[in-house]
């Protein structure tokens, strides 16, 4: 397989791009399906559907996101064992971790109803947001094993560096499901029922599809996707289980958060929900589009190191992490100029479009913020540094929860979204001081 990576600063700056721009416009398409799902609910005569569908959301993106290292534990085992090699270890990396995606969909299937009452009894929403929200969950939680499949096949073409086979996967899915809720809500006058049905259906064709061309992928490698010998041994496995259960727990850490800003604005009433429903829309878009930058990031960096090479992989890192401050800094000048008319466009209620306008300077902020923790997430999880990961995260947390109790009292809706940006400043800095020992640990030869 014929992957290099860059020699001098121009080359860098051309690897990175081809990277992510791939990257920057599949992550686009995700957060459009919320802001879509968002403007329809948005324009039907009452805010508990906006709410109903920030709920039912949040609660199936906190699954998902907590199966997140399937994609992420990928992305990282195939890139270094990408840049070592070993076409062996590729074939077996992706098979595990297939395997495994549809081993935890099942499993969730099978365990909605106990999921269901957790997640409700975790929100104090008006009964007439959880009755939508709750069968909003029960329709969506059939497509959990198509969606993890997919996080898999995302993960595999990352490490691959195959972002624009990734981008085509990522526009049919997020597209498709546009195009089924405006149908299935605006045509057949489904309401909430028919933002879920026009999701699942969606995550079924992306899987099918990835499938498709994850083995594709392997065949142009000139190696079929066949089962390895080494694919049960005990090493990889425990090597495997080790990293994907930091990942676990670290992605626990980061979502709690955003979980939390869901449910305490519940308890501020269904028009602060519907807001912050509006608002996230425009912290999923940052989120997305400096993502692409991370996933280069994730694939640069963890080919370096398996290839035990430390200057390219300080390259990798620097010049990701140029592109993404550069990009950080647009995303906020955009919300500062346009944010208004970006508000107005997701709803149509004047109060929800009042109040989300309150709380808008945060989003503003929250690019600048934001970018950093992001891009060291990419290299932290590209060199499968997943311990590091995992205890910064913690306490990243832990100053969130102290900034949540010292300001939410006080400050109501302000609090929280102030904690929210300490969360990501924590992030930034705790990993920023754990960098150099990656730069150590990839001079090391095996």
């Amino acid at each position: 397989m014929n992957v290099t990576l860059p020699n001098s600063p121009k080359e860098w700056h051309r690897k990175v791009w081809s990277l992510s721009w791939p990257m920057i416009l599949a992550n686009l398409t995700i957060p459009l399906v919320g802001v879509v799902d968002t403007a329809i609910m948005g324009r039907l005569p009452d805010p508990r559907y906006v709410g109903a569908i920030a709920v039912g959301v949040t609660i199936m993106n906190a699954l998902y996101w907590m199966f997140g290292f399937l994609r992420m534990a990928t992305t990282g085992l195939a890139a270094q064992a990408l840049g070592a090699d070993n076409l062996n270890e590729l074939a077996a990396v992706a098979l595990r971790a297939a395997m495994i995606s549809l081993a935890i969909g099942l499993a969730l299937i099978l365990l909605q109803v106990p999921l269901n009452l957790l997640a409700f009894w975790l929100f104090e929403a008006s009964d007439q947001v959880e009755t939508l929200a709750s069968a909003y969950f029960g329709i969506r939680i059939w497509g959990s094993p198509a969606m993890l499949l997919y996080m898999v096949e995302l993960g595999v073409l990352f490490g691959l560096q195959q972002m624009r086979a990734t981008l085509l996967i990522s526009v049919i899915l997020n597209v498709t499901n546009v195009l089924l809720d405006l149908l299935f809500v605006i045509g057949f006058g489904w309401g909430v029922e028919g933002v879920a049905y026009g999701t699942i259906l969606s995550e079924w064709l992306a899987a099918g599809l990835g499938l498709i061309i994850t083995v594709n992928a392997f065949k142009r490698s000139g190696r079929a996707l066949a089962i390895p010998e080494h694919l049960f041994q005990r090493e990889r496995l425990a090597a495997l289980f080790h990293v994907s259960s930091n990942l676990i727990v670290r992605t626990f850490f980061v979502q709690l958060p955003f979980f939390m800003l869901t449910a305490l604005g519940a308890t501020l009433g269904d028009l602060v929900l519907a807001a912050n429903a509006v608002l996230m829309q425009f912290f999923f878009i940052m989120a997305f589009g400096l993502d692409g930058f991370a996933h280069a990031a994730e694939t640069l960096a963890g080919h370096a190191f398996g290839a035990r090479d430390p200057e390219r992989l300080r390259n990798a890192s620097k010049f990701c992490a140029l592109w993404a401050g550069i990009i950080a800094c647009a995303l906020s000048l955009i919300y500062a100029v346009l944010g208004p008319q970006l508000i107005d466009l997701l709803t149509l209620l004047p109060e929800v479009r009042e109040t989300a306008s309150q709380y808008l300077p945060w989003l503003i902020a929250l690019p600048i913020i934001s970018v950093w923790a992001f891009m060291f997430d990419g290299i932290f999880i590209g060199t499968t540094r997943t311990v590091e990961l995992r205890n910064s995260m913690f306490v990243a947390l832990a100053i969130y929860l102290i900034a949540i109790w010292l300001s939410f009292d006080r400050f109501a809706n302000h609090g929280i979204w102030l904690s929210m940006s300490l969360f990501m400043v924590a992030r930034s800095l705790l990993l920023a001081l754990q960098y150099p020992r990656i730069e150590k640990l990839a001079a090391v030869r095996d």
